[in-house]
């Protein structure tokens, strides 16, 4: 059945839908009258809506987190779309399409898969080759691979993220092949293909995008070194100083300690990842904020992360 998702709703629709409650509560007005707001998803936005009569009894209906089907006017409120909700009621998980909800990589996760195993297989050297197919031919590891984020906001926020931004990086490190002297290739190719193997247990990624309680008590790039070395454990004769030097890559690929990173990068692979690793997260996590502003806008809304507005131009048509 066909459904208006968030991105599509204009002014004075009527909107008839299923949504996931993202926020939920009850403030009141200046008058002291209470109302029901909360903050609807889809895998396209988010909006507000608000209730204004029958508050308590729509209340007890739902909580935040479900699925809920609405009536609702839209209007403008103080320039941004806002539901006037008039009905609603609650929708079991199992009838709702999550592919509304999350929204997924354009990129088909196979092929990139694909593409990146190849990659993989060009590593000369035999330890650094075994670890990462470890990872790469592992069908447990490579399903939550292929569907998890890259992110819960900021950059690669999708299923199949994680994969996207970690071919992305990759295909990167092979751009600059040969153009520095002394770089060990293969070590800086393993870093990059297994810098963030621990978000796909960091993210949750059923119903909306979030952190794991290991997630958030531990992280993805304590988890991720982790799993690095189980795998070397398993590998006959894997070099100590190579072990350690790729442990290196995993802890340090945040740069800073403010960002979370255990370690900073102390070796030329190891800030070469991270660079890469950053030019790739903060070049996508502009690209999806331009796409997803006001179409033939000249500049986005502010972005709170990055502190400043971001100039798109013109446009083809000007």
């Amino acid at each position: 059945m066909d459904r208006t998702f968030i991105n599509e709703i204009r002014e004075n629709d009527l909107v008839e839908g299923v949504f996931w409650v993202k926020e939920k509560a009850m403030p009141t007005t200046r008058t002291g009258t209470p109302y029901l707001r909360v903050r609807l998803t889809d895998r396209t936005g988010e909006i507000e809506g608000r209730i204004w009569d029958g508050v308590e009894e729509f209340a007890d209906l739902f909580e935040r987190e479900d699925f809920i089907r609405i009536k609702a006017q839209a209007n403008s409120y103080q320039e941004r779309m806002q539901l006037n909700i008039k009905s609603l009621k609650k929708v079991a998980v199992a009838e709702v399409s999550l592919e509304d909800f999350l929204p997924a990589s354009v990129k088909d996760p196979e092929e990139m898969l694909a593409e990146l195993i190849e990659i993989a297989q060009g590593i000369e050297n035999e330890h650094l080759k075994k670890l990462v197919m470890a990872f790469l031919q592992d069908a447990e590891f490579t399903t939550l691979f292929k569907r998890a984020p890259g992110a819960k906001r900021l950059h690669h926020a999708c299923l199949g993220g994680l994969l996207e931004h970690t071919l992305s990086v990759t295909k990167l490190i092979e751009e600059i092949k040969g153009h520095y002297a002394g770089i060990n290739h293969d070590l800086l190719l393993a870093g990059g293909i297994l810098h963030d193997i621990g978000k796909v247990r960091e993210l949750s990624y059923a119903i909306a995008f979030d952190y794991t309680d290991e997630g958030r008590l531990v992280g993805h790039i304590v988890m991720g070194t982790q799993m690095v070395e189980e795998r070397i454990a398993q590998i006959e004769g894997f070099p100590q100083e190579l072990a350690m030097l790729m442990k290196h890559l995993m802890i340090s690929h945040h740069g800073q300690y403010e960002w979370g990173s255990p370690k900073r990068p102390k070796t030329l692979e190891a800030n070469i990842l991270y660079y890469l690793d950053d030019l790739d997260a903060k070049v996508s996590g502009i690209k999806e904020f331009m796409d997803k502003g006001e179409e033939g806008a000249k500049w986005t809304d502010f972005h709170r992360i990055f502190d400043r507005f971001f100039y798109k131009g013109e446009g083809e048509d000007s």
